[in-house]
């Protein structure tokens, strides 16, 4: 099954079984059975395919739109990036088992689609190469620099941009804890919310492959 069919019934069954009224079929008035009725029996049908059926359903009702089920299931692990939703999956064997929104690359800064592998794991990485210059008392003097671009002002030193919970994919992009602002954003990294970077690294060992797609 496909990742946007899986997770569409999954949030459609959820709008069926606990609000018990409304669905995500489309009634047509084809079926003797009223339109909450058809979503429920269709969503309670499928739905038994689908693995921790409650655990599953309470997470996705999560605001920010993340999942995760990983922790109980078997498998080798593997991660897939979809630029186009803006969205991390992460498997256990061929069964979806977590997802997660992300920011990647923004114009200019476009994450690289292609298949990869976990190639770095550092827990509290920080960027060589964005961040601030601060003085030698922690207070920022210049932020958001590129010091590769940006002059350091004389009594200064540079700050890397925290990158929490990093998994290094190719270059210098990995995964990480970032902030989401609902778009792509980044200079090339995927960022997480905060959570499910945590979940994604602790779950994730090194060598694991990571599938870019458009």
């Amino acid at each position: 099954m496909k990742i946007p069919s899986l997770r569409i019934l999954i949030l459609c069954s959820a709008a069926a079984l606990l609000l018990n009224g409304t669905g995500c079929s489309t009634y047509t008035g084809s079926s003797s059975s009223p339109p909450a009725q058809s979503a429920f029996l269709y969503g309670k049908k499928k739905l038994q395919d689908v693995r921790k059926l409650p655990a599953k359903l309470m997470a996705l009702m999560r605001r920010d739109g993340s999942f995760w089920d990983a922790d109980d299931m078997t498998g080798a692990p593997s991660i897939r990036i979809d630029l186009g939703e803006q969205m991390v999956y992460f498997y256990k064997g061929d069964e979806l088992a977590g997802g997660s929104p992300i920011s990647s690359g923004r114009e200019g800064y476009s994450t690289r689609p292609g298949r990869y592998r976990i190639i770095e794991k550092d827990i509290d990485h920080k960027s060589s190469i964005y961040g601030d210059y601060e003085d030698y008392d922690g207070n920022v003097i210049v932020q958001n620099v590129d010091n590769r671009k940006h002059p350091r002002p004389p009594g200064t030193r540079f700050e890397g941009a925290k990158m929490n919970y990093f998994m290094r994919i190719y270059g210098g992009v990995g995964m990480h804890q970032g902030y989401l602002p609902g778009y792509a954003a980044s200079h090339g990294c995927i960022r997480l919310p905060g959570k499910m970077a945590e979940k994604f690294y602790e779950a994730t060992p090194m060598g694991t492959p990571v599938t870019i797609v458009p």
